[in-house]
């Protein structure tokens, strides 16, 4: 059994405190329990993490302050009782459901275990913020918004439901817990009310399941959808397995019985978010763009007079919505924008980006104290974020966009505010050197990255013009002469690790031959190329099935649509013109006429197509 709470003040270590003891090395010569002050009496413990000491120091010493334990009631619950008498509601600008398979697959090894040893089992903690309450027939619900811990909590809703579907209606003793179940999940006889209702489900993926059991495939349009679709279907085979183990009572009962957390309920906005903040700061896996959310929100509070409170927090809540509705899912988009919006919130010109955690002290700092520098720090963030998703989502520049430091240039130039024509020939030039560099000479992300940061810092700090920044671009590529960087045998070996850097050359190839014979390019089926992965859409004119040593030489390749590619396959290059003929793409479309018209596809048609291309390249991308 796992003893939580205790008021007792001897320091003679008990069961819990040995076991914290063993996986905190900081704290192996002495108790953990005095570290939190007598009024709280509850031990913090983090599900597969380590709080160190000063992690609990911290906590205890935020907790005890007179104005927050007067707020504050940490509890320990079961999931039964936290579920009972409440309705969960996920705000916008908390990120949306982000589980993915490897975090269902513990929770499900955890549930597993907890029935084979019949121990109480930790999960997590929970911090939510009361709202109000909502009378439901005789029943009396108190709404509460999750700021921490909903992705657990979103998870365990899901699979509660998945048990109730397969309850058997029939079965007298299965059919009581399915209705309890049902009860719990929706609330009154419309069926609109349920448990927990979560952010960004504009297309009613989640509330569909927990109300009609109704896994929708068909409605997926972001990945919060897609993640709740999979946390469905997993949790049905999870629960369909069971069998194998014990019954389905039995597993609800483990679930609402033996699963714990520590509940934190406040009526307080500020305290919450500082709760929250003093949770994530100690060792638990919290991304740091969440806490410079959280602590942006919480100085609002700390800091802002009440008449303003409101309405700067009703802004910040409105910015970290949009921020998390731009990112979707993709932490490191995030990642990147805090560190890029970070860096140049330094005043000291930088050698390279800041890591997050510093980048998030330097966004604070720039925040200070003042309701409008809080609300513009958040607000220069969006804006990074914006930019860097943008950024990520130009597949067409894949092959520029994998150098980081290249990246944070080309989003300072996104940001210095040009016109759009300006900006789209400060990008092109941007394009030019950074694949002269990278591809064309063959560097790898080692190279130049104070130059390239260097000069995204005083793109935007300094306010450079265009012509600074062109000329500061074209000494970037000092030392990467075209001559230099092509020889003999530069064309020789272009597939495999390369086949973003293809597909971007030859959709440039594509581009001139298109302008040299006054045609646009197809962008229908070019934007079959960009959706896919570029290696099904890279053509082998001499099929690689041919063994022919000049198989993977670049004047071999070209670019079909996907379906094409993958139909044509090991067919001799005769056979396959026709096809080329009809794609609708200009390069391919002319080595498809000239095998029409008699020429004959071996190493020199090979190497003289490479030569073209060449002549191509030297001209783009020369001096």
């Amino acid at each position: 059994m796992m003893s939580i709470c205790s008021n007792r003040k001897s320091d003679k270590p008990d069961a819990l405190d040995l076991s914290l003891r063993r996986s905190l090395p900081e704290s192996r010569d002495r108790p953990i329990k005095p570290l939190l002050p007598p009024m709280i009496g509850c031990y913090i413990v983090a599900q597969r993490g380590v709080l160190t000491t000063n992690y609990l120091r911290e906590l205890g010493g935020y907790l005890s302050q007179p104005e927050v334990s007067m707020r504050l009631n940490p509890q320990h619950f079961t999931v039964a009782k936290l579920m009972q008498s409440r309705l969960f509601r996920i705000p916008d600008y908390q990120r949306a459901y982000s589980w993915q398979q490897r975090q269902r697959a513990d929770l499900f090894e955890d549930i597993r275990e907890v029935h084979r040893t019949g121990r109480d089992h930790f999960m997590a903690t929970v911090v939510g913020l009361a709202r109000d309450t909502r009378s439901i027939d005789a029943d009396e619900f108190s709404v509460v918004e999750l700021v921490d811990g909903q992705q657990r909590i979103t998870t365990l809703v899901i699979l509660i439901k998945a048990i109730e579907k397969a309850l058997h209606a029939d079965d007298q003793i299965e059919g009581k817990v399915r209705d309890d179940l049902r009860r719990l999940l929706v609330k009154g006889d419309d069926h609109n009310l349920v448990l927990l209702q979560t952010n960004h489900d504009s297309s009613d993926v989640f509330a569909s399941y927990v109300r009609d059991g109704e896994i929708r495939k068909d409605s997926i349009v972001t990945a919060a959808d897609g993640n709740v679709v999979n946390a469905a279907v997993e949790c049905e085979a999870f629960v369909a397995k069971w069998n194998d183990v014990g019954t389905l009572v039995e597993l609800v009962a483990t679930i609402r019985h033996k699963l714990s957390m520590i509940y934190h309920e406040l009526d307080d906005e500020g305290t919450v978010y500082r709760v929250f903040e003093v949770l994530n700061s100690r060792g638990l896996d919290v991304r740091w763009i969440d806490k410079t959310k959280s602590q942006l929100l919480a100085s609002i509070y700390e800091y802002v007079d009440k008449g303003s409170r409101s309405d700067g927090l009703h802004e910040m809540q409105n910015i970290w919505k949009d921020v998390y509705r731009k990112l979707g899912l993709d932490d490191g988009l995030g990642d990147e924008a805090l560190r890029f919006a970070g860096t140049w919130s330094e005043e000291a010109r930088p050698n390279r980006v800041l890591s997050e955690q510093d980048a998030s002290a330097a966004l604070l700092k720039a925040a200070g104290t003042k309701l409008a520098t809080i609300v513009k720090a958040a607000a220069w963030l969006k804006l990074v974020v914006s930019k860097v998703v943008d950024l990520h989502s130009d597949q067409r520049r894949a092959a520029v966009t994998r150098i980081g430091q290249a990246r944070f240039l080309a989003i300072a130039i996104m940001l210095r505010g040009f016109d759009e024509q300006t900006e789209r020939m400060l990008l092109g030039a941007w394009e030019r050197v950074t694949f002269r560099i990278f591809t064309l000479a063959g560097k790898d992300s080692r190279t130049k990255v104070g130059d390239y940061i260097r000069l995204g810092y005083d793109v935007l700090k300094n306010q450079m013009d265009a012509n600074n920044i062109l000329e500061s671009l074209a000494e970037l590529a000092e030392g990467f002469d075209i001559d230099d960087i092509i020889d003999e045998n530069t064309w020789d070996e272009w597939y495999g690790g390369y086949n973003e850097e293809v597909r971007y050359l030859l959709f440039r190839y594509e581009e001139h031959l298109a302008s040299e014979n006054g045609v646009k390019i197809n962008e229908s089926q070019w934007a079959k190329v960009w959706a896919t992965d570029p290696a099904k859409s890279i053509e082998h004119i001499m099929s690689q099935s041919s063994g022919k040593g000049y198989v993977h030489s670049l004047g071999n390749l070209t670019m079909l649509p996907p379906g094409v590619n993958s139909s044509l396959k090991d067919k001799p290059p005769e056979d396959k013109a026709s096809r080329y003929v009809e794609c609708g793409m200009n390069a391919t479309m002319a080595v498809g006429r000239d095998i029409e018209g008699g020429l004959k596809w071996n190493k020199e048609a090979v190497q003289n197509r490479a030569a073209k291309i060449e002549a191509f390249v030297r001209t783009e991308w020369g001096d």
